[in-house]
């Protein structure tokens, strides 16, 4: 027998977390934090047994540790955006290469162009986009080839002898 206030399926079969659902089960957290057991909850709250006040449960403290998660993310996300932002900026300004605080000049009398800030804006902002990668896990994980040869010696003893 399913669950009388079951979840409703969407167009592929999979269920869809709707807000009364949400509400029954932030109820169900908070009476497991009073000390009822999974059996009372589900009695209290029209759970079909105790495994489905369990579940309950489990969905609610999994929703409440994703939301501050998800915007943890999308703080650092915008952060990062700010940092790339400010490296561009630094990325397309011309540098003049400077020596002993005065400004080099060439033969024809035209400043000198000093390509290192550029250089480290541009590292700056591929670190910034591996570490965008990183948060969000776009980065597949590195695989290892552990293969080889295995050969055993055997000391102290002729090989003619071991046939």
């Amino acid at each position: 027998m399913a669950d009388s206030t079951e979840q409703p399926r969407d167009g592929n079969n999979k269920y869809e977390y709707v807000h009364t659902a949400v509400q029954r089960d932030a109820a169900a957290s908070l009476l497991k934090a009073e000390g009822k057991t999974y059996q009372e909850i589900a009695d209290t709250l029209g759970y079909y047994d105790r495994g489905h006040a369990w579940r309950g449960v489990q969905r609610a403290r999994t929703a409440i540790l994703r939301e501050p998660a998800e915007h943890l993310m999308q703080v650092e996300a915008e952060r990062l955006d700010e940092q790339y932002v400010a490296a561009l900026s630094i990325l397309e300004r011309e540098h003049l290469t400077v020596s002993h605080g005065k400004v080099v000049y060439d033969d024809t009398g035209q400043p000198i162009l000093d390509d290192g800030p550029k250089l480290a804006a541009l590292r700056e902002m591929r670190q910034i986009r591996e570490s965008y990668r990183r948060l969000h896990g776009l980065d597949s994980p590195a695989k290892v080839d552990v293969g080889g040869e295995l050969k055993y010696e055997v000391v102290g003893i002729a090989p003619e002898d071991l046939a």
